[in-house]
Protein backbone atom coordinates (compact mmCIF):
# COMPACT_ATOMS: atom_id res chain seq x y z
CA UNK A 1 0.00 0.00 0.00
CA UNK A 2 1.71 3.35 -1.13
CA UNK A 3 0.92 6.73 0.56
CA UNK A 4 -0.99 8.92 -1.34
CA UNK A 5 0.90 11.64 -3.23
CA UNK A 6 4.14 9.07 -2.90
CA UNK A 7 6.44 10.04 -5.98
CA UNK A 8 6.66 7.20 -7.93
CA UNK A 9 10.42 8.01 -9.39
CA UNK A 10 11.42 7.88 -5.55
CA UNK A 11 10.63 4.28 -5.22
CA UNK A 12 13.95 1.72 -5.44
CA UNK A 13 13.96 -1.28 -7.38
CA UNK A 14 16.51 -3.96 -7.75
CA UNK A 15 18.18 -3.85 -11.40
CA UNK A 16 18.87 -7.82 -10.78
CA UNK A 17 15.04 -8.65 -10.07
CA UNK A 18 13.61 -6.10 -12.33
CA UNK A 19 11.52 -7.26 -15.12
CA UNK A 20 11.93 -5.59 -18.38
CA UNK A 21 15.58 -4.29 -18.01
CA UNK A 22 17.52 -4.72 -21.13
CA UNK A 23 21.39 -5.72 -19.98
CA UNK A 24 22.06 -2.87 -21.42
CA UNK A 25 19.92 -0.78 -18.91
CA UNK A 26 21.41 -3.17 -16.21
CA UNK A 27 24.78 -2.03 -16.49
CA UNK A 28 23.99 1.85 -16.98
CA UNK A 29 22.26 1.77 -13.38
CA UNK A 30 25.13 -0.35 -12.19
CA UNK A 31 27.47 2.42 -13.61
CA UNK A 32 25.28 5.35 -12.49
CA UNK A 33 25.42 4.32 -9.28
CA UNK A 34 29.00 4.13 -8.93
CA UNK A 35 29.49 7.13 -9.93
CA UNK A 36 27.18 8.38 -7.29
CA UNK A 37 29.70 7.02 -4.91
CA UNK A 38 32.59 7.82 -6.37
CA UNK A 39 31.33 11.25 -5.88
CA UNK A 40 30.27 10.73 -2.27
CA UNK A 41 33.54 9.51 -1.67
CA UNK A 42 34.73 12.25 -3.42
CA UNK A 43 33.19 14.57 -0.83
CA UNK A 44 33.69 12.65 2.54
CA UNK A 45 37.28 12.81 1.73
CA UNK A 46 37.37 16.74 0.71
CA UNK A 47 36.22 17.03 4.29
CA UNK A 48 38.97 15.18 5.49
CA UNK A 49 41.94 16.85 3.44
CA UNK A 50 40.64 19.95 4.71
CA UNK A 51 40.69 19.32 8.22
CA UNK A 52 43.98 17.62 7.69
CA UNK A 53 45.62 20.78 6.16
CA UNK A 54 44.06 22.90 8.77
CA UNK A 55 45.87 20.81 11.16
CA UNK A 56 49.25 20.76 9.38
CA UNK A 57 48.67 25.03 8.64
CA UNK A 58 48.17 24.86 12.59
CA UNK A 59 51.00 23.19 13.76
CA UNK A 60 53.66 24.32 11.52
CA UNK A 61 52.37 28.14 12.37
CA UNK A 62 52.77 27.12 16.30
CA UNK A 63 56.53 26.05 15.59
CA UNK A 64 57.11 29.32 13.67
CA UNK A 65 55.45 31.34 16.22
CA UNK A 66 57.51 29.87 18.63
CA UNK A 67 60.54 29.61 16.95
CA UNK A 68 60.22 33.61 16.37
CA UNK A 69 59.31 34.00 20.40
CA UNK A 70 62.50 31.82 21.09
CA UNK A 71 65.39 33.48 19.18
CA UNK A 72 63.44 36.95 19.94
CA UNK A 73 64.80 36.74 23.44
CA UNK A 74 67.90 35.97 22.61
CA UNK A 75 69.30 34.11 25.63
CA UNK A 76 71.68 31.84 24.23
CA UNK A 77 73.76 34.57 22.41
CA UNK A 78 74.32 36.49 25.72
CA UNK A 79 74.84 33.25 27.45
CA UNK A 80 77.46 32.40 24.73
CA UNK A 81 79.10 35.71 24.93
CA UNK A 82 79.50 35.42 28.63
CA UNK A 83 81.07 32.42 28.21
CA UNK A 84 83.81 33.58 25.02
CA UNK A 85 84.40 36.49 27.25
CA UNK A 86 85.08 34.43 30.53
CA UNK A 87 87.57 32.01 28.61
CA UNK A 88 89.09 34.85 26.65
CA UNK A 89 89.44 36.47 30.54
CA UNK A 90 91.58 33.17 31.36
CA UNK A 91 93.58 32.94 28.73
Amino acid sequence: PEEPGAAAFARRIDPAREPGLSPEQRRLMAQVERAQRHRALQRRLRGRNTLLALGIGAVTLGIYGYTFYSVSQERFLDELEQEADAARARA
